[in-house]
């Protein structure tokens, strides 16, 4: 039986979040070691090179308005989204950036409205997205119901969830050009670690590579830079194109419930009621979430 394209979209959704999910343990790791920014930089820079080997082919000009959208792609969702979450982590705790970045796909269908016109959700849609924001709230205390208001580090975390809404919406109009998938990630990633370059150098970036000798920071960021960023920026992207910004953002609520469950198997981390019940409401949220809109994409 063929799988229809909408279909392969979300399937591919759904690989894209289950390695993004497990992110946070490689992160972890590595951090005992390297900075965000380092992190950041090495990553992407991985994933550059990746994408080259995937497809070893040019992607030529594409005209000064194209690349301009490419370099606001690269800008959004590289550069500035993971930029703005890594500081926010420094000012405020992980529960409040992971219930801040459940606001995502809100964000989303807002710029939808008013950039991809064809894109307009439906009062099911907005229900689902509470019920699921409502659900990480609750993993992402873990039975723990203590809100702490850091103002620089949550309205960092708040600009990052508008640079992933502003990167889903110029990755879905970019899709529509006739590029292929591969080559036009690699164009992003590419703009974004060339803006990258001044974060360098304010944040002491160091390169250290005798660091990479440790096994377990090479596995891991090869994990983080071939499957986190190579790999699974072209899926997502992919992924967007076959379904759309609005209905692929929120698989993005499935990250907390995939980062819980590795955590509490790799790291050993506790696992109560609270979080399960949690897992269950965001899981609703995200079925709800994906009946039928009010127009069609």
């Amino acid at each position: 039986m063929l799988v229809s394209k909408k279909a392969q979209g979300h399937l591919i959704a759904l690989f894209t979040i289950f390695i993004w999910g497990t992110t946070y343990i490689s992160t972890k790791v590595l951090l005992t070691e390297f900075k965000p920014i380092e992190i950041l930089f090495f990553r992407f820079m991985l994933g550059y090179f990746t994408l080259w080997i995937l497809a070893p082919h040019f992607l030529s000009w594409q005209g000064i308005r194209k690349e301009l959208l490419f370099m606001a792609a690269g800008f959004c969702g590289v550069t500035c989204y993971f930029l703005c979450e890594n500081i926010a982590l420094t000012y405020t705790t992980a529960s409040n950036v992971g219930v801040i970045a459940s606001l995502a796909p809100v964000f989303t269908a807002i710029l939808a409205m008013f950039f991809l016109k064809a894109e307009t959700p439906s009062l099911r849609f907005y229900i689902g997205c509470l019920l699921a924001v409502f659900g990480v709230v609750l993993i992402s205390f873990n039975g723990t119901f203590v809100l702490s208001l850091n103002p620089l580090g949550d309205f960092l975390a708040v600009v990052a969830c508008l640079f992933w809404a502003g990167y889903s919406i110029l990755t879905k109009k970019s899709s529509s050009f006739d590029c292929n998938i591969i080559l036009l990630t690699r164009r992003f990633f590419f703009y974004g670690l060339i803006l990258m370059l001044p974060a360098l150098y304010l944040f002491n970036f160091e390169w250290g590579l005798v660091r990479f000798y440790k096994p377990v920071n090479m596995l891991n960021i090869l994990f983080l830079g071939v499957g986190a960023s190579a790999i699974c920026f072209v899926s997502w992207n992919y992924a967007v194109k076959l379904v759309g910004a609005v209905k692929i953002s929120i698989y993005i609520y499935l990250v907390p419930i995939i980062t819980i469950i590795s955590a509490v198997i790799i790291l050993k981390e506790p696992f109560n009621l609270i979080a399960a019940v949690g897992t269950l409401l965001t899981l609703s949220g995200v079925v709800l979430s994906q009946g039928k809109r009010s127009k069609k994409q």
